[in-house]
């Protein structure tokens, strides 16, 4: 009988890893498990809808899903309605690679008033994940501080920023695009710890602030005098220097009458998030950095006015049921993909991606680390106990027998058809369906 492997997650890191299995493996048969219905993990309830361009990353890994020696196992929860001593009775090996669920936490006072988001849970209800209730946010706060420095915060800074119209032609769902067109989001203030030099976003996506078609990008000319260390990272590095130069082509742009504005406010740390019964204000103290790059305060405080603050400062794994993890790294403990356990591997497990290395790199970079996991499970194969030799379907039928709803490929592609043909009836590429339950329904034959 083939080895057969399940891969716990379908976001990219997994679907490279089933990809590396059936391309370097020979003849493996490969189910790729996932809590929601539909796949592709982060490229489906991460990118913004105004990036269609990464979206089309999952033409690709459909391909991959699509092979006869592939199978698509939607709307499982690997941890609750299926453990993974019990993956590992079916399967010869389990690769997990499940991402980073949660978000890192500022550790201020207030962080938790009515208002203060995670910039994973705003994410996932724009995208139209179907864990975030429709209802979890409405955009009737004026002015908005995004605290991170990276793609993400940007993204959702100019997320905000868009208008109705601009979001008509993606593929966001009908409940997200009314949200946007009552929106009384008018300012939204970027905020950074360091300086301009010290960013994290893109060169790509900092420019895309500046394509907005109703939203003014403000930058203080004073937080682009390069300090010591930061005129040696823009020496040393062409991403800084390019990112500087951008922000120095914003500088001195006159405010205009347009709806929007997005405040780029560089060196200032969150202390405080202020307010009674929800947020009300973001109490802000004017940082420095050493000649090593180290952040101090200067004791110069400024309340900032703002009825929504999100949180945007990485992402991080959670702990699943009957896997080591360590929570000061925030991922699972390996050696070259295989999970161990205090130093002593556990045969038949290993991990990819995030949970693996950390919210690093960005989406092609998962393609050599499943590489990296996969190189070592076939190295590890012919050692490894082999699972129960019983049916394929086995799984399926415990799993259905548990009043699970398993979502097939097939399912899957059921559900791909009614969201391109709602959008085509809006003149869209799609309108993502975001309800668990209409998705099951489209995806058994029924809606």
């Amino acid at each position: 009988m083939q080895p057969r492997v399940a891969v716990v997650g379908s976001g990219p890191a997994g679907v490279y890893a089933a990809e590396a299995l059936i391309r370097y493996a020979g003849e493996v048969s490969v189910d790729v498990l996932d809590a929601l219905p539909a796949p592709f993990g982060l490229v489906r309830y991460a990118v913004a809808p105004d990036h269609p361009r990464t979206q089309s990353i999952s033409e690709s890994l459909a391909t991959v899903l699509d092979h006869p020696g592939v199978r698509f196992l939607g709307n499982v929860r690997v941890g609750a309605d299926i453990s993974i001593d019990e993956l590992l009775e079916h399967y010869d090996a389990v690769v997990i690679a499940v991402g980073a669920a949660t978000d890192r936490r500022m550790g201020i006072p207030g962080e938790d008033l009515p208002g203060s988001v995670s910039a994973t849970d705003l994410v996932a209800w724009y995208c139209g994940n179907p864990d975030v209730d429709p209802g979890r946010f409405v955009l009737d706060a004026s002015s908005v501080a995004v605290v991170g420095a990276g793609n993400v915060a940007g993204d959702i800074a100019r997320m905000l920023a868009r208008s109705a119209g601009e979001l008509a032609a993606t593929d966001a769902p009908d409940h997200i695009l009314a949200a946007f067109a009552a929106s009384s989001v008018r300012d939204i203030h970027l905020i950074a710890r360091r300086g301009p030099a010290q960013s994290r976003f893109t060169t790509r996506e900092l420019r895309e602030l500046g394509d907005l078609e109703l939203a003014d990008l403000l930058v203080d000319p004073a937080d682009l005098e390069l300090d010591a260390h930061s005129a040696e990272v823009v020496s040393s590095s062409s991403a800084a220097r390019r990112n500087v130069e951008v922000l120095r082509g914003w500088v001195g742009q006159a405010e205009t009458r347009l709806d929007r504005r997005i405040h780029l406010r560089f060196f200032q740390r969150p202390v405080e998030v202020l307010g009674t019964d929800r947020v009300e204000a973001i109490r802000l103290e004017r940082t420095r950095l050493d000649v090593d790059g180290e952040v101090h305060g200067t004791g110069d405080i400024v309340d900032l006015p703002v009825q929504m603050v999100v949180r945007a400062v990485g992402y991080r794994s959670l702990p699943l049921d009957g896997l080591p993890f360590d929570e000061g790294s925030g991922v699972v403990p390996h050696l070259n993909g295989r999970v161990h356990r205090d130093g002593v591997v556990m045969p038949g497990l290993y991990v990819a991606g995030w949970a693996k290395r950390g919210p690093t790199g960005v989406i092609g970079t998962n393609k050599h680390d499943a590489r990296e996991t996969v190189r070592s499970l076939m190295d590890d194969l012919p050692a490894l106990p082999r699972a129960a030799a019983d049916s394929p379907d086995a799984v399926v039928q415990l799993l259905e027998s548990r009043g699970v709803d398993v979502v097939s490929w097939a399912g899957w592609r059921a559900i791909d058809l009614a969201e391109v043909e709602a959008g085509r009836r809006q003149g869209r590429p799609r309108a993502k369906i975001s309800d668990r339950a209409a998705l099951l329904r489209i995806a058994a034959g029924e809606g």
